[in-house]
């Protein structure tokens, strides 16, 4: 028993004025044990009666503030366990530096994945457009942000980059959407039966809303065509590649059978003969 005692009283010095007995490394270990336990409890208890969206919301922000409980944990427990915690910092403080400079993208990710959290901007469900990749965001995590894209590709996006690039969310103020699908016809075509025509395409199709009612845009006079924008709405915009490949087979049909064209780019060449020129 004496033997048991005076091992746990042996200390592990770490320099001339930073030492710790095994029974305070016991100490420390039981310490951050009885956190997680006693964290667990909790977030089981508030999240019980939350509605499930609030509960993501919930345990996504508990998860990044659970490590700064274990570090003021294991602060307090040094201290009371008789470790010279201001000699601690001071022994490791160019290895924090060092590390701080290493680490300072994590860093980044993580506050950023505060502010997500705190503004609202992205919720888990969200469809969100970032450096022209869409996925359908699965799981927001301290460091990054799990998205799957419409072929079933995962994104890991940084949290940092919600703060240096633009994001686009698409389902920020719900799921229905406005989307459009551009075409153009030959110069003499009637305009008229081409907005009937691209209205006829987009009506049948069962995936578009009937309110708010499709439109047709007279976009411009190009350079060798008429061009139109048949405007509708959607309320899966995270599959919308579909519809509008549907919509687009049913144009070209509806124009061959009402022999409006759709013409192709055309362009100028000059050939100079320098030659003859001599």
């Amino acid at each position: 028993m004496d033997d048991i005692i005076n091992l746990l009283n042996r200390p592990i010095r770490f320099s001339d004025s930073i030492a710790i007995t095994y029974k305070g490394l016991l100490i420390v270990i039981v310490a951050l044990i009885a956190t997680s336990f006693v964290l667990k409890w909790i977030r089981k208890l508030v999240t019980r009666k939350l509605p499930k969206h609030d509960q993501v919301k919930f345990v996504s922000l508990f998860s990044f503030g659970r490590w700064f409980i274990y570090l003021i944990i294991l602060i307090i427990t040094f201290d009371n366990i008789g470790v010279n915690v201001t000699a601690l910092f001071t022994a490791s403080a160019a290895l924090l530096i060092g590390i701080g400079l290493a680490l300072q993208t994590l860093f980044q990710d993580i506050i950023s994945g505060v502010f997500i959290l705190v503004d609202q901007s992205v919720h888990v469900g969200d469809i969100i457009e970032l450096d022209g990749k869409v996925g359908r965001v699965e799981e927001i995590k301290l460091r990054t942000t799990r998205a799957v894209t419409v072929d079933n590709k995962v994104l890991v996006i940084p949290n940092h980059l919600y703060l240096t690039n633009s994001l686009y969310n698409w389902t920020a103020n719900g799921i229905e959407t406005r989307e459009v699908v551009d075409v153009g016809v030959a110069y003499g075509s009637d305009v008229k039966l081409v907005e009937s025509l691209l209205l006829k395409a987009v009506k049948t199709h069962p995936a578009i809303l009937r309110e708010p009612e499709p439109k047709v845009l007279f976009l411009n006079f190009g350079d060798s065509s008429l061009d139109f924008r048949v405007a509708f709405s959607i309320n899966d915009s995270f599959n919308v590649r579909i519809p509008k490949s549907d919509i687009r087979f049913e144009i070209d049909r509806l124009f061959r059978e009402n022999n409006i064209t759709i013409p192709f780019p055309q362009r100028d060449v000059h050939i100079y003969n320098t030659d003859a020129e001599k």
